[in-house]
């Protein structure tokens, strides 16, 4: 059968998936006596919420399809944190749970239903599903800081993300607000992905739907959140949109019509989730904790730390490759992810995660002394 079939050449354009290029440094670093320290992958460790496990037990028997737009316990509970967390008032319109964010990250150009070759404008460091999100959609992805600067002519979408994923930079307020401006000048929607928001060290993050960015309406913003840092939750794919009630219905048809359901027990676990607080103020704290553990080590060894100052990374330099750097790291058995993976701007940087255990990061501080 012939492999260039019309239609499939979609598939042809999307880069290779980068974590695959990691592996063999992965090996290497799993060789290492004591085993390896992988702080490649933000991915939670520490347990599940009590209080979420309990909700998710008590909601197992779910025989039914469930609602796209979320069960009325789900909407009420989104309204209620999006009011009281990110502080514009909205309503079930402008709500629905979503599997985890990077469902909508990857997807929300093709629910949107932008046309082909639409530009869709994406932070010049950024986790690499924004760019393969646009590509499935046939749109343009185009790298800039500086959406304000671009034509708008031509644009459908701009994707921000503060607390940044790799660098961890904060976006002031004011700036968000001039894109958000510049985004209902131009009929442009802005999409915020704010799955850090709760992590801020050395500053303090702000949503698109902060009264002092938007104005206090959701129109022509949406926030996209994910439960899987705040609440351990990654293994649940629990998240959620809000904002803007025409870009949201947009999402739900398109969801509806694919099948793009929560399943009836993780939306349970999802409303206990936001309906708790201790249990994120206790998660946050395991994360500063490691954080003040790690930084120091990183620097002493030799390591220019480079934004930072929110969410699960540290974004590091040498001055040297960033494949240079992951090759010397794995050696003594600490995996880190490359700064290429996140942009061309990223090519002599790398991505410390502050996800291990405390036991891990404390034997990755001890080999980044023997570091060369």
């Amino acid at each position: 059968m012939s492999a260039e079939r019309p239609g499939w050449s979609a598939r042809a354009a999307l880069p290779g998936f980068p974590w695959d290029r990691l592996a063999p440094y992965g090996e290497v670093a799993r060789a290492h006596p004591d085993g390896v320290v992988d702080l490649s992958i933000g991915t939670p460790v520490d347990p599940t919420p009590p209080v979420v496990q309990e909700a998710l037990r008590a909601a197992a028997d779910a025989p039914g399809y469930p609602l796209t737009i979320g069960s009325p316990a789900v909407r009420e509970a989104l309204v209620a944190w999006v009011g009281a967390r990110l502080g514009t008032a909205v309503d079930a319109r402008h709500v629905v749970p979503t599997t985890g964010s990077k469902e909508t990250v990857g997807l929300l150009p093709s629910l949107l239903g932008l046309a082909p070759g639409t530009q869709v404008l994406l932070p010049a460091l950024a986790y690499p599903t924004y760019d393969v999100g646009v590509r499935l959609a046939g749109c343009e992805p185009v790298a800039t800081d500086d959406p304000t600067a671009c034509d708008p002519a031509r644009v459908g979408l701009v994707w921000l993300n503060s607390p940044s994923n790799p660098t961890g930079q904060v976006l002031p307020a004011g700036r968000l607000a001039d894109v958000v401006a510049w985004g209902r000048e131009h009929g442009v929607l802005v999409a915020s992905d704010e799955c850090y928001l709760e992590l801020g060290w050395e500053a303090d993050p702000v949503s698109v739907l902060d009264p002092g960015v938007c104005g206090g309406s959701p129109d022509g913003v949406l926030a996209v959140h994910s439960l899987s840092k705040r609440s351990n939750l990654a293994g649940y794919r629990a998240g959620f949109v809000a904002g803007d009630a025409g870009a949201v219905a947009a999402v739900v048809e398109a969801r509806k019509n694919i099948g793009l359901l929560v399943p009836s027990p993780v939306q349970a676990a999802l409303v206990a989730a936001l309906q708790d607080d201790g249990h994120v103020a206790e998660q946050r704290a395991r994360y500063a904790a490691r954080r003040e553990v790690l930084l120091p080590a990183v620097r002493a060894a030799g390591f220019t730390v480079e934004h930072s100052e929110a969410g699960l990374y540290l974004w590091c330099t040498r001055g040297e490759p960033c494949w240079e750097t992951v090759g010397r790291l794995a050696e003594v058995g600490v995996l880190v992810a490359p700064g290429e993976f996140y942009g061309a701007a990223g090519a002599r940087h790398v991505r410390f995660a502050v996800t291990a255990s405390d036991e891990r990061i404390a034997t990755a501080v001890e080999r980044l002394g023997q570091l060369s």
